[in-house]
């Protein structure tokens, strides 16, 4: 067995031996299923959170727990929903709801809407409402969807139940039209209105997988503090897959971490962590 991770005291502590070879074991096999690199720091955050599934499973160790991984496929998305880091709120990074308003006011073709990484729900629901003020209505031509590599976030986000404390930093406009307040059992809770959750379709995608099911053109893309997480030549590939289904004149948008200075054959900047397709393109802007 390799050598165990962190101090002699918190080995002590730990209810189940954990060595670097497992640490590795575990970073190869996420990187293998989802590309994500886990940087060393990790070690502690990857005991935490694989600690609870072998509980769950009545295993020993975390040696029984990869030995189970590689005999039983259902555990695989077990594991990756473990591993995979939902942080997100409503109107993060506010500025880029302002861009996504403006953008959709000069572009009027505008017909389909990509969240890459939908978490539990406040980025897509977020650009709902951007949609919607900007539309005036819930029924537009916008088909909005929302992806995620992990299922359990996934129902999350589809059930649209939170927790009041967030939407305390929205307004009291979009508060009052876009959310319920619970009452009585439900006191302290609030759901997306009805009207704003059929504007989202959310649907299970592993950015790795060979094929997308998405539909093209797309004409704009968020996937933001995503791409920090793969390695630059598995950024460049979805990069350029992601670019590949936009329309000419779509608009990507990063994260506020994300620079792709170095894919200028791939997008330009057009504004603050935003880009637009740089492809060499024939007569109908497909690639």
């Amino acid at each position: 067995m390799g050598k165990l991770l962190g101090s002699s005291k918190a080995d002590a502590e730990r209810e189940f031996s954990y060595s670097r070879s497992e640490f590795d074991a575990v970073r190869r096999m996420l990187y293998q299923l989802t590309g994500i690199r886990l940087a060393d720091s990790k070690d502690s955050m990857v005991y935490s959170r694989l600690a609870r599934r072998i509980r769950a499973l009545r295993l020993n160790s975390f040696q029984e727990y990869l030995s189970h991984l590689q005999t039983h496929n259902a555990e695989t998305e077990q594991f990756i929903n473990a591993l995979t880091t939902n942080l997100t709120s409503f109107f993060r990074e506010p500025h880029h709801f302002d861009i996504l308003g403006r953008y959709l006011q000069t572009h009027k073709h505008v017909k389909t809407i990509w969240c890459a990484a939908s978490s539990t729900g406040e980025e897509p629901y977020s650009i709902a409402m951007v949609v919607a003020e900007t539309f005036g209505r819930y029924d537009v031509p916008v088909q909005i969807i929302a992806s995620d590599i992990d299922s359990q976030v996934l129902q999350k986000a589809k059930a649209g139940i939170y927790t009041a404390d967030r939407i305390s930093g929205l307004d009291a406009t979009r508060c009052k039209q876009f959310f319920y307040r619970g009452k009585g059992g439900k006191d302290g809770l609030v759901k997306v209105v009805p009207e704003l959750q059929k504007m989202v379709q959310f649907r299970q995608l592993n950015l790795l997988d060979k094929k997308w099911d998405l539909p093209a053109p797309i004409d704009i893309v968020f996937c933001r503090n995503v791409m920090i997480y793969f390695d630059k030549s598995t950024q460049l590939g979805i990069l350029e897959r992601m670019v590949q289904l936009m329309s000419a004149d779509g608009l990507y948008v990063a994260g506020h971490s994300e620079n792709f200075a170095y894919a200028t054959h791939l997008v330009k900047p057009a504004g603050q962590t935003t880009y637009t397709p740089n492809l060499v393109r024939g007569a109908h802007g497909r690639v």
